[in-house]
């Protein structure tokens, strides 16, 4: 640390807050010093030979002569293979107890002296030598992972690990959580540690808010996903493969996970991606559902500074007939930032407030901040000293209360990991229900702490309660957004079970989206930006969490009008449509970019609410399935090599190809198809794919290309719903899932399953039933015929 830290830090946080983060960063030092005794000399470690086996239901224990591995597969063919006694629990990422072992299979004798499982969707094999391999039931080699290696300290202590995996050649890798530079992830290193990337960030940025050690491998022979569940820090090296040309030799890509302690178990989900999402949502749980308002038009800014600031935004909206769901509030609606306050003389009467909006159909959603005023008088921090037998705060080894410095100056932090903390933390939303906020959204809970210099966290050696276990921030800082989603999510069903919460958090790790979303972060103004945008939503949806989204218009910056509304068209077809902007970086209504922009946003939010009904179907079909509203072209056709580099379109569901536009002064864009005919949206004009085309973009939109034969429910022109059929080719059927609004309480919603044909040159829409197919009831529109 020299004087430029010094100077930075004042400059950004104010000569106060600067002075605080670096006395902050320097107590973090010392404390990790005193706790964590360096590693000295480390034993490396690997199995060894094979010695014996012992089958049991499912799979059975391999042992070698340094080391064991407990090898199963599911029912549902999940595969679970951990070393050294490492079980599926405890875990974080799990949603209950892990699946059961396939009675009808075990473990028996392999060539080569190894052993195997043969299960119907998947074999599993171990070699005489520790590598494990998972193919497919005709042989072929999704994935392979090599005799990890230990480093165990010799005095005692964690031990790191390394696992060296190979796939096949040809193979494509996602995942990892949000990553800016995806969605697929290119050579290089990523990092295991959520992470506050301290301002805008773009492509080039990691790691970033969520983390996840989950990779989604595509490749000719199949799609898998492995998750070695693990939440210390880590890093995963990937390189693409190379296939050989004429006889040479193929060279198999590589993923290299490290992690400095924690357990070595690896889950691993095979089939097409669709079963694959499916198999991991039964593990890790099912994505919450969020309240059908949440699926529309959002408007946030960090500094409205005013109910009257409220109400004009809202009133600007009204006015010019835009349609808006639900307006958020930043930190400045707190009394001096702190989390559960309200500044009562820029925001008097805020439930009025909230009831005023709520009647006009506009939610209040409020930030929600980990950060605990650390001083005496504060309410909040009072009650938490008293919670428990230790507090609800995070302490240090020497059983001091941990302090850093965010927002509301000096805070301490409540243990999320801590069952008893989550029910006080969970009964706090209380107050931001009485103020009328309907939902909350999670935000600096990586946990941040301004330092500085270095790690903006808590220090390594803090200790946390881990569910009763105990153990330090290395194991539970990337847990803690998490718990503390948990922490909300469960509070607001406590105190209002009648209705879903909707809550959303910057921070997070794998089975987070069992407590609701996350969005972009801190994501730069720029084209760049807008690129990371879309990254980032596809890499969550294929990690598992499907409802997210960027903010529109990035958040740091004064994006241009083209930049804006590229950006709002896009975020027009992401599941969380919200705009948002720093409190210097001026303001975000559409009207402000002059008429035209206000013209194609206006055509934007209309094309959003006429969608509504679909984003309905697919929040309830993602909790049923756990398949992302957003997902990569790739989705359908796996198999299909171009589509797998394709990054710059998505489908929406299974209906909808959406090609955003990416680069200043686009007016076309070639769009890559996945098989069969599909049809723009604004002019009706039918391609056939698989290949590509060059489309129209102009300023007013973006293309949107629809499925021929897919059934989709939309909101007509008079408000009221109805079918949306696209006609299929002659010869060929079509169809669609459909979910109807049932409101935002917990009654079962319906599935609806349509189909869709050409009979004598009339398109003809039927509704399976139990009895069989009989015509689609209610209004029917059909296009493209």
């Amino acid at each position: 640390m020299d004087g430029r830290d010094l100077v930075r830090s004042v400059r950004i946080f104010g000569t106060v807050r600067g002075l605080r983060a670096l006395r902050s960063a320097w107590r973090r030092r010392r404390a990790d010093a005193r706790a964590l005794r360096p590693r000295g000399a480390e034993r490396a470690r690997v199995p060894g030979p094979v010695e014996g086996a012992e089958p049991l239901p499912g799979g059975g224990i391999v042992r070698f002569a340094r080391a064991e591995v407990r090898v199963w597969v599911s029912g549902g063919g999940t595969v679970f293979w951990g070393w050294d006694g490492a079980g599926p629990l405890p875990s974080y990422a799990l949603a209950g107890p892990p699946p059961e072992p396939d009675a009808r299979v075990t473990l028996e004798p392999d060539k080569g002296g190894g052993w195997r499982v043969v299960a119907e969707r998947v074999t599993v094999a171990v070699s005489r030598n520790g590598a494990v391999e998972v193919r497919t039931p005709g042989g072929v080699v999704l994935r392979r992972d090599l005799p990890p290696r230990w480093w165990e300290p010799v005095g005692g202590g964690p031990a790191r690990w390394v696992q060296r995996s190979e796939v096949p050649a040809d193979a494509r890798f996602f995942g990892l959580g949000g990553r800016a530079s995806g969605p697929r992830l290119r050579d290089g290193a990523y990092r295991l540690w959520n992470t506050d990337p301290g301002g805008g960030f773009g492509p080039g940025d990691d790691p970033l808010y969520i983390t996840m050690p989950v990779q989604l491998v595509v490749s000719d022979a199949g799609t898998h996903l492995a998750f070695h569940d693990n939440s210390w820090d880590g890093w995963v090296t990937l390189r693409e493969g190379a296939e050989g040309a004429g006889s040479g030799h193929d060279r198999p890509g590589t993923s290299e996970v490290r992690m400095g302690g924690g357990p070595l178990r690896c889950w691993v989900v095979v089939g097409t991606p669709a079963r694959v999402l499916h198999g991991w949502s039964a593990l890790t749980g099912a994505p919450a559902l969020p309240p059908s308002w949440a699926l529309g038009p959002q408007h946030a800014r960090w500094g409205f500074g005013s109910a009257e600031e409220v109400r004009r935004v809202v009133d600007g909206y009204e006015r010019r007939g835009l349609p808006l769901s639900a307006l958020h509030l930043d930190i400045d609606h707190y009394d001096r930032h702190q989390v559960f306050t309200v500044d009562r003389d820029r925001f008097p009467g805020l439930p009025g407030l909230a009831r005023d909006l709520a009647g006009r159909g506009v939610r209040l959603v409020s930030i929600v901040d980990p950060g605990v005023r650390a001083e005496r008088g504060n309410r909040l921090f009072e009650e938490g000293a008293a919670v428990g037998e230790g507090g609800a705060f995070v302490r240090d080894a020497r059983g001091r209360v941990v302090r850093g410095v965010v927002w509301p100056g000096e805070c301490v932090f409540p243990d999320f990991t801590d069952p008893e903390v989550r029910r006080w933390w969970g009964g706090l939303y209380e107050e931001r229900l009485a103020q009328g906020f309907s939902g909350v959204w999670h935000d600096m809970n990586e946990p941040v702490s301004f330092a500085a210099f270095g790690e903006t966290t808590l220090p390594r050696s803090a200790r946390h309660v881990l569910e009763g276990r105990g153990g330090d921030h290395r194991e539970g800082h990337n847990v803690y957004g998490l718990a503390m989603a948990r922490a909300g999510y469960e509070g607001l069903r406590r105190l209002r079970p009648g209705e879903r919460p909707f809550l959303f958090s910057r921070s997070g790790w794998a089975g987070m989206q069992r407590y609701g979303g996350t969005w972009s972060g801190d994501v730069s103004t720029g084209w760049p930006g807008l690129r990371a945008s879309l990254s980032l939503v596809l890499g969550l949806g294929l990690c598992g969490v499907p409802y997210s989204g960027p903010d529109v218009g990035g958040f740091d910056g004064r994006p241009s009008p083209e930049l804006f509304l590229r950006w709002l068209q896009l975020g027009a077809w992401m599941p969380l449509f919200r705009t948002h902007s720093a409190i210097d970086a001026g303001r975000r209504e559409p009207w402000e970019f002059g008429p035209e922009v206000l013209e194609g946003a206006r055509r934007a939010l209309a094309e959003r609410e006429r969608l509504r009904p679909y984003f309905v179907t697919l929040a309830h079909l993602s909790r049923r399935t756990g398949a992302p509203y957003v997902r990569p072209v790739w989705w359908g056709s796996p198999e299909d090599r171009v589509l797998r580099d394709c990054e710059d379109a998505f489908l929406l569901g299974d209906a909808l190809l959406v090609a955003p536009v990416l680069t200043r002064g686009t007016d076309r864009r070639a769009v890559r198809l996945p098989r069969g005919r599909w049809y723009d949206t604004a002019t009706g004009e039918a391609y056939e794919g698989p290949g590509q085309v060059l489309v129209d973009a102009p300023l007013s939109r973006i293309p949107v290309l629809a499925r021929a034969g897919a059934v989709l429910p939309v909101r007509g022109a008079d408000g009221q719903d109805e079918l949306e059929v696209w006609a299929p080719a002659v010869g060929r059927t079509g169809g669609g899932l459909v979910v109807w609004d049932a409101g935002d309480g917990w009654a079962g919603a319906e599935v609806e399953r349509y189909v869709s044909r050409v009979v004598e040159g009339r398109v003809v829409v039927e509704r399976v039933t139990d009895g069989g197919a009989v015509a689609a009831e209610g209004r029917v529109r059909v296009r493209g015929v």
